[in-house]
């Protein structure tokens, strides 16, 4: 990715992706103009991490610690957690062109972070289910990275792709899941995007119905 870094404080309604792994690629907003990367540091990740809910507070903790202890390591963490968004963006915008190839360097990127979190989890029994998990205690300051990259793996197996869109929303670019119950959603979140495309679409209405002496006219004689 290419733009710009910038700070940003994370709130809910950035997490409109309806899958963590999907709110990770969307830390990247305006992808459509000029992308702006919103994780300008290893704190700020811990912030969005914990926004997600999906991390024990104790293990973002102990991630804070070290991140103050060793801040090369840190920082690298954070290079490297760039780099699984960045490919399974361009992977899962590549699935959702159905007529495309899926890039062989984002695929080959997902699947060395996908190796890289196996070979420091272990295998747990959830119920009838194995799995691998991770954590803090093997993975240090990965952690999330390789958490993610399992994460990531499981959602690619089954993402909807007739549910999983691309907002058309203007700076945004955003990629969602459309959950609801029509299956019609257009914007990543109404509130933003479409109210401002609402927005725009009645000002450019009102100014085509007004002559330049200020009369309205109707639209048929546009």
């Amino acid at each position: 990715m290419t733009g710009n870094v910038q700070a940003h404080t994370f709130r809910p309604r950035d997490l409109v992706g309806g899958h963590i792994v999907i709110d990770l690629v969307n830390t990247v907003t305006a992808r459509d103009a000029e992308p702006i990367d919103w994780l300008d540091g290893y704190p700020r990740l811990l912030e969005w991490a914990a926004l997600t809910g999906h991390f024990a507070p104790a293990a973002l903790a102990d991630l804070r610690r070290l991140a103050e202890t060793e801040p090369g390591r840190a920082a690298s963490a954070l290079e490297h957690i760039r780099e699984l968004r960045e490919a399974l963006h361009d992977l899962i915008t590549a699935l959702l062109d159905q007529d495309a190839a899926p890039p062989e360097g984002a695929v080959g990127q997902v699947e060395n972070h996908w190796k890289q979190a196996v070979a420091s989890a272990r295998l747990t029994i959830r119920g009838t289910t194995p799995q691998p998990r991770v954590g803090v205690e093997a993975s240090g300051l990965e952690y999330l990275r390789h958490e993610l990259a399992l994460q990531a793996f499981d959602l690619l197996r089954s993402l909807p792709l007739d549910r999983t869109r691309v907002c058309p929303g203007l700076r945004c670019g955003w990629v969602f899941i459309d959950s609801s119950r029509g299956g019609r959603r257009r914007w990543c979140d109404m509130a933003t995007c479409g109210n401002s495309a609402k927005g725009r679409t009645h000002y450019q209405r009102k100014r085509q119905t007004v002559s330049p002496q200020g009369h309205q006219r109707p639209l048929s004689d546009q």
